[in-house]
């Protein structure tokens, strides 16, 4: 686990006796990237090439961490922009990094678009200590648990109008994707947008799609070449004398067991999952020119192959859900003569709600912060060991690619209704051959028509009242491809939640709906979260309330994906092995959004995308089958996992925190643990995301040690403020 953590210091007052940071107090295991009044620090094993910092006259200064495609002499123009107050300079080149700017008394710290590089800040000993971890500054102030935003976060959670800029602990905030924290003299803060202003009174000009795909291609190669052009890194093989750094809450033998025997190979590999998202990324990767992924000499390489790809084979699902085809398809493009193919099987010790090794779930590594792939970390970790020391995904590219389902406003805003039929054509085929699907076009013209009929504020109190009124059980509380793969993906059957394709478009043509966790909370937590909803819609964001719904909704959607990616990072991290998503770089999501619409809801979109940008790489070549769907594979292993560790989950909820801290009854959620168990048709994904919380609540509690260290460091960590009937931390 990595983060950066500063303070920007309140020079005009000074600090007097209050302790400051670099003196008295320091982070657990940090390396120092500038000193003075206004200190920055790199937390953990951070390698020499991901730490860049560039210097101007007058002591200004530009660090930037992570993965960053530009030279020097675009960081020090960048630099130069940056004093005049033009932070997008900062965030246009390829890969995924943290940029961090001072100029005299102002520090700026960036974003991405995408929401996996956040940035944390709180009021700190006369200034604004800033942190991309929301933990360390939990620590550093001794915060209380926010139980309203765990309740907002499992009530809402794509929904930014609840969320706002909170994190789990109280006083610790969250700086919204695609903004900047500025600060000046530390106790003025403001959080600034670097993207230019979208007009929204009149439709954005038309886009030719073949420039739009052509950009697409652009991006993503530079996406992919930035990572092959990188330093190569093999991992180090003595794990009992070394130690990566600090990890919130684990000693050094707690960070020692669990670790595989041995680390991932070196040099760089892909995910082939037979998807057609890490498929693109791994052929690009195996194509571009350059210095080989795989370093020749690896066990099993031969000449030639210039890419580790790694599919998983879980052997629990029955051959006729379709995972076959999926690893058919993965095995023909692994033909390519430049990739060297591995397969890591697994059978019930990899299933969703495994716990490391097969232990307990609640036994895992402590994650910043709560979310769904923590009950699937260990099965991602299985993945992720047999990789290499930088592996690229295909995560996010559904998110940055599909069409929400409320786009289809758009186009009724845009007075584009032609473009409907296709979409809409696809959701009737999807409901199969009943007296249903005849009434599908209509009934999903009349949904769009209504949602870009609806204000803003009247679609958020909307909302706010279903939950009042504890209305979260119908279609509205389900969740579905919708978040993600549109109507335009080819889903076909029924989702993931067991809630039918066009249930689930229909509950995505909201301006905010509940989500599938809300059926099982208290009357107490809903309320709650709907007063959150008044408060926003009275209050909203400058310049949001005018947002078009789909385009609104999109965006939520992809942070809600970021974030959860972010936790994946931490919760299934391999010792020395970096997790690359080049969908979710900067540059990557503006060439999709500039995807015109009328393309992106058409069905078979992103297969058909992301074939164009092959076939302009030079990769014509592909499977029958490419880019269909894998959500019913999915589902099946979800529901595998949750029927094999039921016992441990009820066992899980005799006594949960969550129920001390009035979030949920501990009898409905094992009522509905054991029916989703025995196949009745719940949404899986709240199911999930309940077990995550709890389980992230038991980690937290679990937890020893701090991030700080030193004279004046906090007396005490983080402590659950909201979980009154446990031991205090």
């Amino acid at each position: 686990m990595r983060w950066l953590v500063g303070w920007a210091a309140d020079h005009a007052s000074g600090t007097g006796g209050v302790p400051r940071p670099g003196q008295t107090i320091m982070p657990v295991g940090a390396q120092q990237v500038w000193d003075g009044p206004d200190p920055l620090w790199a937390v953990g094993d951070w390698r020499p090439d991901e730490v860049r910092v560039v210097e101007a006259d007058g002591g200004n200064r530009l660090a930037v961490l992570g993965c960053c495609g530009a030279s020097d002499d675009q960081l020090r123009v960048a630099l130069s922009a940056a004093r005049g107050g033009a932070l997008r300079h900062l965030t246009v080149w390829p890969g995924s990094y943290t940029a961090v700017v001072r100029v005299g008394r102002r520090v700026t710290v960036t974003t991405d678009l995408a929401g996996a590089r956040p940035v944390f800040h709180t009021p700190w000993a006369g200034g604004t200590a800033y942190a991309t971890a929301a933990l360390p500054l939990a620590d550093l102030i001794e915060a209380q648990l926010d139980v309203g935003h765990l309740a907002a976060l499992l009530a809402c959670p794509d929904a930014p109008e609840a969320l706002g800029e909170g994190t789990p602990y109280e006083g610790v905030r969250r700086v919204r994707p695609g903004h900047a924290l500025v600060m000046r003299d530390g106790r003025s803060r403001e959080t600034v947008s670097y993207e230019p202003a979208v007009p929204t009174v009149v439709a954005a000009p038309p886009v030719d799609a073949d420039a739009a795909v052509a950009g697409i291609r652009d991006a993503l190669v530079e996406a992919v070449r930035t990572r092959l052009a990188a330093p190569r890194h093999a991992p180090v093989p003595d794990f009992d004398t070394l130690d990566p750094g600090p990890v919130p809450g684990m000693g050094p033998a707690q960070r020692r067991a669990g670790r595989p025997a041995r680390g991932p190979a070196p040099g760089i590999g892909a995910d082939l999952s037979g998807g057609s998202a890490s498929a693109t990324i791994a052929l690009l990767a195996a194509g571009l020119p350059g210095v080989p992924g795989t370093v020749f000499g690896t066990p099993g390489t031969s000449a030639g192959e210039r890419l580790l790809a790694v599919t998983f084979n879980d052997l629990t699902l029955d051959p006729f859900s379709g995972r076959e085809a999926e690893l058919e398809r993965a095995r023909c493009i692994a033909e390519n003569p430049r990739l060297h193919h591995v397969v890591v099987a697994a059978g019930e010790e990899a299933l969703p709600y495994a716990g490391p090794d097969g232990g307990p779930l609640a036994d895992g590594p402590l994650t910043d912060e709560p979310g769904p792939s923590l009950v699937v970390a260990e099965r991602h970790r299985r993945r992720l060991a047999a990789g290499s020391a930088d592996h690229l995904t295909g995560h996010g590219a559904r998110e940055v690619l599909d069409a929400h389902p409320a786009r289809l406003a758009d186009l009724l805003l845009d007075r584009r209704r032609r473009h409907l039929l296709r979409p809409v054509t696809a959701l009737a085929r999807a409901e199969g051959a009943s007296g249903r699907s005849v009434l599908v076009p209509l009934t999903v013209y009349r949904a769009a028509r209504r949602l870009a009929r609806t204000p803003y504020r009247e679609g958020v109190l909307e909302a706010a009242r279903r939950l009042r009124e504890r209305d979260v059980a119908g279609p509205l509380a389900a969740a579905g491809p919708a978040d993600g793969s549109g109507p335009g993906a080819g889903s076909a059957g029924r989702d993931v939640h067991g809630a039918g394709v066009l249930d689930a478009s229909l509950a995505a043509l909201a301006w905010c709906r509940p989500g599938p966790a809300a059926r099982w909370l208290t009357g107490e937590a809903l309320a709650e979260v709907s007063i959150r909803l008044e408060q926003a819609a009275l209050r909203p964001v400058p310049g949001e309330t005018g947002a078009r719904p789909g385009e609104r909704r999109a965006r939520a959607a992809l942070a809600r994906l970021a974030a959860d990616h972010r936790i994946l990072e931490q919760a299934a991290e391999v010792r020395s092995q970096r997790l690359h998503a080049p969908f979710l770089d900067n540059q990557v999501v503006r060439a999709c959004r500039a995807l015109p619409e009328a393309l992106r809801v058409q069905p078979g979109a992103r297969a058909s995308v992301l074939r164009a940008v092959l076939a302009g790489a030079g990769v014509r070549d592909l499977p029958p089958g490419w880019g269909a769907p894998s959500h019913a594979t999915r589902a099946a292993a979800v529901r595998t996992g949750l029927r094999s560790r039921i016992g441990d989950l009820i066992d899980l909820f005799d006594a949960p925190l969550l129920a001390d801290a009035g979030l949920v009854e501990a009898r409905v959620v094992r009522r509905a643990l054991r029916a989703a168990a025995e196949g009745e048709a719940l949404p899986l994904d709240g199911l999930a995301e309940l077990v995550s919380t709890e389980v992230w609540l038991r980690r937290l509690l679990a937890r020893r040690g701090s991030c700080w260290t030193g004279t004046a460091a906090p007396r005490q960590r983080a402590v659950a403020g909201g979980v009154p009937q446990r031991p205090s931390l």
